[in-house]
C-alpha cells in the first residue's frame, strides 16, 4: 500500500516505520503524503491504542530530503513546510499516544518527527540535531517551537543556531528524550511502554494528552479549568465506571470506550 513507509498493527499497537533506508529515511513530499494517509488510518482504528514510530535501517530520519528541497522556490518550500506541519501536528494532537523509538540519526525533520511524538526512547547510538541553518533555512516542521518547549529557549537557540549534533546521553540530559537504552533493547523497551499505556483506560489516556498539550501554554487558572473539563469527560464514560469497579473488585478492567 505504501512505498516509503511501513504501517502494521500487532495486537493493540500500531507500528509506523519510515522506510527509505538508502536515503537514511529522509522526508520528502511523497513520504509526508504517505504519513498523512497512514495517520488517518490510525485515527480511524479504535483497536490501536498506541503507536510506535521508528526508522528502517541505521537511521530514524536523517532529515528532510535536501535533493528535493534544493530545487524548491519560496512558494513550493512553503507548501512542503505546511505538509510537514500537518503531519507533525496530527501526531501531536491525535488523542492516541505516539512513542518515538529513535534507532539512529534524528536530524532536521527527523528530530522534529520525534519531538511531535508524546515520548521519545533513544538507542544509545542515536544522534540528534537541527542542522538547517547550515543549509540556509531554519527548522520548518515546527522544530523552532517544539524544541524550545522541550529543552528551554536558551538550549533550543544553542542547538539551532550552532547546528550542533548531540548524542543520546546529551539529549537525555537536556530533556529531549525520556530514556536511553542499548540498541538491541530499543524496540522491546518501546513495546513494553506502549503495551503498558495500551492497558490503561483509553479515554483517560486521550484526555490526559489533551489536558497536557492544550494546557501547557495556558495560564494556570485556564489550564486548571481545562483539566476539570477533561476529568468530567472521563467521569461520563463507561471506562471510569469499569476502572473503579475493577479496582474495588480486585480484578483486571475490561475497557469499553475510547
Amino acid at each position: 500500500m505504501y512505498e516509503n513507509i511501513k504501517y502494521e498493527v500487532k495486537g493493540n499497537l500500531g507500528y509506523l516505520t519510515i522506510n527509505r533506508p538508502k536515503a537514511l529515511n529522509a522526508l520528502n513530499t511523497d513520504v509526508l503524503a504517505e504519513l498523512a494517509d497512514a495517520l488517518k488510518e490510525i485515527e480511524a482504528d479504535d483497536a490501536v491504542k498506541a503507536v510506535i514510530v521508528t526508522g528502517e535501517g541505521k537511521a530514524f530520519v536523517a532529515g528532510a530530503d535536501i535533493a528535493q528541497m534544493s530545487k524548491l522556490n519560496a512558494v513550493e518550500g512553503r507548501a512542503m513546510m505546511q505538509a510537514g506541519h500537518k503531519v507533525m501536528n496530527t501526531i501531536d494532537q491525535m488523542p492516541k499516544p505516539f512513542i518515538a523509538a529513535v534507532n539512529g540519526f534524528a536530524l532536521g525533520g527527523g528530530c522534529e518527527l520525534a519531538m511531535a511524538c508524546d515520548i521519545r526512547i533513544a538507542s544509545s547510538k542515536a544522534k540528534f540535531g537541527q542542522p538547517e541553518v547550515g543549509l540556509g533555512i531554519i527548522p520548518g516542521f515546527c522544530g523552532t517551537q517544539r524544541l524550545s518547549r522541550l529543552v528551554g529557549k536558551g538550549m533550543a537557540k544553542y542547538l539551532i543556531y550552532s547546528a550542533e549534533m548531540i548524542n543520546a546521553e546529551e539529549a537525555f540530559r537536556i530533556g529531549l528524550v525520556e530514556k536511553v537504552v542499548e540498541p538491541d533493547a530499543l524496540m522491546e523497551t518501546a513495546e513494553k511502554l506502549a503495551n503498558t499505556i495500551a492497558s490503561k483506560a483509553p479515554i483517560a489516556v486521550a484526555q490526559a494528552k489533551i489536558a497536557i498539550n492544550n494546557g501547557f501554554d495556558m495560564d494556570l487558572k485556564s489550564a486548571s479549568q481545562l483539566e476539570v473539563e477533561a476529568t468530567t469527560v472521563c467521569f461520563g464514560s463507561e471506562d471510569q465506571k469499569e476502572g473503579m469497579a475493577a479496582f474495588l473488585e480486585k480484578r483486571a478492567p475490561e475497557w469499553k470506550k475510547r
